[in-house]
């Protein structure tokens, strides 16, 4: 099976950069989501960083308008019913993500293949909503997915090898590196990753350091690009807070969010979305 037409569901800052990378691999792609404000601020994203690549000299207009033609807005599922691949980029919240399968699956023909981007919910569960568990897995882009090279793979239980070929095959082109991993909270990534996020804001909470000291103290004593609490506001800190009560519900009490983290959400403070988290972002 080829795949030639790509359903991405849900906008944001995933569901976008997911959308453009496969528009520049050639793929058409649908991008889905129910709210139409959201639908257009995610398509306005793809045109300007595409704007940006052309007046930086890395793309040619000609390009540009290639990339966006191949990108189709939609905001029914109902749209998607014929595409090949399904990737999924609602929110982090397994109910959602449950109730979005379980319309595919009655929607889409046997031919499609579902994936998920969730970045710790079990693929095995959200499977067996469709119907066809041997037709879905885990592919979990990181951030901003239209440059970052990794995608963890995750099979599930009953998800066949001719799936996980045509899915390697997809991230391949996409110029991914594909790595696989077990079906577990959080995988690889945020297993190790959010911890870190969190005792960072834990560390932050107890007064022991400023923001910015947390921060540079990472980025020059382990090397990292981005501190622990940029990173944060960039991921969005309801998305950390959401992978982390994944990880405190399914592994351990040692994942406990720190309530410094649910009280900036509950405030609306969310990152770089939101134009405020650990740092300002409006000016």
């Amino acid at each position: 099976m080829e795949i030639k037409k790509i359903g991405v569901i849900g906008s944001g800052t995933m569901g976008s950069g997911i959308a453009q990378v496969a528009a520049q691999s050639g793929y058409e792609v649908i991008l889905e989501d129910v709210n139409e404000a959201y639908l257009r601020t995610g398509f306005d994203a793809i045109r300007e960083r595409l704007e940006n690549r052309v007046n930086k000299g890395k793309l040619e207009s000609r390009e540009k308008d290639e990339i966006l033609s191949k990108i189709i807005t939609a905001s029914s599922l109902e749209d998607c019913k014929d595409v090949d691949l399904i990737i999924e980029c609602v929110i982090e919240k397994e109910d959602m993500k449950k109730q979005v399968f379980r319309e595919l699956g009655n929607l889409c023909p046997e031919k499609t293949l579902f994936t998920t981007n969730t970045s710790s919910i079990s693929i095995t569960g959200l499977a067996q909503v469709t119907g066809r568990p041997e037709c879905f897995m885990g592919m979990h882009f990181m951030n901003p997915a239209y440059s970052m090279k990794l995608v963890e793979m995750i099979r599930g239980l009953r998800t066949s090898d001719e799936t996980v070929r045509i899915i390697t095959s997809v991230a391949e082109k996409m110029g991914k590196t594909p790595v696989f991993v077990n079906d577990f909270p959080g995988f690889v990534a945020n297993r190790i990753l959010m911890p870190m996020i969190n005792d960072a804001i834990f560390c932050l909470q107890s007064g022991i350091a400023s923001r910015e000291s947390i921060d540079t103290i990472m980025k020059l004593g382990a090397n990292h690009p981005m501190g622990p609490l940029e990173l944060a506001d960039f991921i969005g800190l309801d998305i950390c807070l959401a992978i982390l009560e994944v990880l405190q519900r399914e592994l351990d009490e040692k994942y406990r969010p720190c309530p410094l983290l649910r009280k900036m959400v509950a405030g609306g403070k969310l990152g770089r979305k939101s134009g405020e988290g650990f740092y300002d972002y409006t000016q």
